[in-house]
C-alpha cells in the first residue's frame, strides 16, 4: 500500500460533489423541457437521474468530511445550450455522464493502492456511470441515420 494524498483526494472529492450538485440543477432543468410523445417517460427517466445526482454528490461529501476535508457550497458551471429537443437533452445527458465518469476515474487513480475502500467506492461510481452512459447511448440510437 502507498500513502495516501489527502488533499488531493479531498480537492478531487470537492469536484465531484461540484459536478453531481449541477447534475441535479440539469436534470431537473432538462425534465421540465422535455415535451412531444414520449415526453412521460423521458421526463421520469430525467427526475431519477437528478436524484441519483444529489445521491452521489451526498456521497461524495461524506467521504470528503470523513477524511477531515471541508465540502464546497458551489457547483460545477453548467453550459445551457438553449436546445432542448429530446435528442439534444439526451445527449448533452450523456457528455454530462462521460465527464462524471473521467471525475471518478481520476478519483481512483489518486487512491489506488492507498484505500481499498475509496477504491471500491471509485469503481462502483464508474460501473454506475458507464451503466448511465450506455443507456443513453441505446435512447440515442432512434435518432441516429445509420
Amino acid at each position: 500500500m502507498r500513502e495516501m494524498d489527502n488533499k488531493v483526494v479531498c480537492d478531487i472529492l470537492n469536484e465531484v460533489m461540484e459536478y453531481e450538485l449541477a447534475g441535479v440543477v440539469r436534470y431537473t432543468h432538462s425534465s421540465l423541457m422535455v415535451s412531444g410523445p414520449n415526453r412521460i417517460p423521458i421526463v421520469e427517466f430525467l427526475q431519477a437521474q437528478a436524484q441519483e445526482s444529489l445521491t452521489h454528490a451526498q456521497q461524495a461529501g461524506e467521504l470528503l468530511t470523513g477524511l477531515d476535508g471541508h465540502p464546497s457550497q458551489k457547483i460545477a458551471k453548467i453550459n445551457e445550450s438553449h436546445r432542448h429537443s429530446i435528442q439534444d437533452i439526451l445527449q448533452e445527458s450523456l457528455d454530462h455522464e462521460l465527464y462524471a465518469l473521467s471525475l471518478y476515474k481520476k478519483l481512483l487513480e489518486s487512491v489506488e493502492n492507498a484505500s481499498i475502500y475509496l477504491e471500491e467506492y471509485s469503481r462502483n461510481m464508474i460501473g454506475q456511470e458507464e451503466q448511465h452512459s450506455l443507456e443513453l447511448k441505446k435512447m440515442l440510437k432512434d435518432f441516429s441515420t445509420s
